[in-house]
């Protein structure tokens, strides 16, 4: 069979062009470091890549989700700490108001004391965070949570909670609102009102004592009972804060483990794409030669 000079060019020409073209995606691969350059070089590995990769962002965006209920929950814990320190402060105040010895003067000066008191709870009541929302005024965060009123104050939020999905299987609540904080037996800020009123009012008889006595007992028990309720919220912000650094080192494992899978279905083998390429240089200087000499034989060659 004759074998025509066109068609020795066509043939040697090809190989040279699929040995440069293999080489030429090898250097690809060591520049990217990818052994999947597009989806055909690998369709199995191809597809579970963009599984993982998928499962990777979700992962990511729970994380992400985390921060932001610690960042909300750690807000919450900061404002209560200094809720707590001044509800301890006013029911030693309280305790020292029912001395006995004490002169009407003497216990309108305490009376004055818890009206600052209580405005400055109302201050911690009405915080905002760092975005500018009330932090206890559930959906209603554009809106001061509570309103001062000649009896102490009223509530403007609602009773939602802000719920924030920190893991698959876990939703958590990140806020606080203020009716179940402040309001939760009794309203904290009337039996403020209602103390100062009573430290204000003189003691004259054994009536306006026995007024005074009651309504005394009555402001350190509602006080009490504001305080143990502030301390269980408390309790519930830590326990979710520590909830959330567990499922953070869960989630880091996760990402890892996520991490790793993508590297053995991308990553090139360096050592064997280095050898490869050797080998293909080697191929394609020889292809080379051989097409040279091939193409540069004439009849005569052929003939000796």
């Amino acid at each position: 069979m004759r074998i025509s000079t066109n068609t020795l060019y066509q043939a040697g020409f090809a190989k040279l062009s699929d040995l440069q073209s293999n080489q030429a995606k090898l250097q690809q691969q060591i520049a990217t470091g990818r052994r999947i350059l597009s989806p055909s070089d690998d369709p199995i590995a191809s597809a579970r890549a963009l599984e993982v990769s998928h499962e990777k962002n979700v992962n990511t965006a729970f994380a992400d989700t985390r921060k932001v209920a610690q960042l909300k929950l750690n807000t919450l814990e900061a404002n209560l700490t200094s809720v707590t320190n001044l509800l301890v402060a006013t029911q030693s105040s309280l305790v020292a108001a029912g001395n006995g010895a004490l002169s009407n003067a003497e216990r309108k000066i305490i009376g004055t004391e818890l009206q600052g008191s209580l405005e400055a709870l109302l201050g911690l009541a009405n915080t905002k965070d760092a975005a500018g929302n009330f932090i206890y005024s559930g959906f209603k965060s554009d809106t001061a949570s509570f309103t001062p009123t000649p009896t102490g104050a009223t509530y403007n939020g609602d009773s939602q909670q802000q719920l924030l999905q920190v893991d698959p299987q876990r939703q958590m609540s990140v806020n606080v609102t203020g009716d179940s904080l402040f309001m939760n037996d009794s309203n904290v800020f009337t039996t403020l009102k209602d103390i100062v009123t009573l430290l204000n009012t003189p003691i004259t008889n054994a009536a306006t004592q026995t007024a005074f006595t009651n309504g005394l007992s009555t402001a350190i028990g509602n006080l009490q009972g504001t305080v143990d309720n502030v301390l269980n919220v408390r309790t519930a912000i830590g326990t979710k804060l520590n909830e959330l650094d567990a499922l953070d080192v869960a989630g880091t494992d996760r990402d890892l483990q996520y991490s790793q899978s993508l590297s053995d279905l991308q990553d090139l083998d360096y050592t064997a794409a280095l050898t490869d390429l050797a080998k293909q240089q080697t191929i394609i200087e020889a292809a080379q030669k051989s097409f040279v000499t091939t193409t540069s034989l004439s009849l005569f060659d052929f003939m000796r």
